[in-house]
């Protein structure tokens, strides 16, 4: 079945950095995208990158470009999240997930446990 663990968040002073990593299983993971999404308390999912396993061109939210960038790496099954510039209201849990295009946005599947990410100010 597929799985994903994200691994990585933790707590971080605003302008810090941080890498999360995500280790997929079950699935041909070079066929699919795979991309983060957020949810932060009392907020709605928000869809934050998606990469192609093809030419690894990837979207990003509007309020994460320039800022985060994710990376892939199909030999060992693994899709990553470097943060950088840190916000407080980057404060998340961090989902990893399969990603498609849907119209002019994005839809997240099967996603992992999340990993919390705190940014203190």
């Amino acid at each position: 079945q597929v799985q994903l663990v994200e691994s990585g968040g933790g707590l971080v002073q605003h302008g810090g950095s941080l890498r999360l990593s995500c280790a997929a299983s079950g699935f041909t993971f070079d066929y699919y995208n795979t991309g983060w999404f957020r949810q932060a308390p009392g907020k709605g999912r928000e869809g934050i990158s998606c990469i192609s396993p093809s030419d690894g061109s990837t979207y990003y939210a509007d309020s994460v470009k320039g800022r985060f960038t994710s990376s892939r790496d199909d030999a060992k099954n693994t899709v990553y999240l470097q943060m950088n510039s840190l916000k407080p209201e980057d404060t998340a849990v961090y989902f990893c997930a399969q990603c498609r295009r849907d119209g002019l946005g994005y839809k997240y599947d099967y996603w992992g446990q999340g990993t919390q990410v705190t940014v203190s100010s």
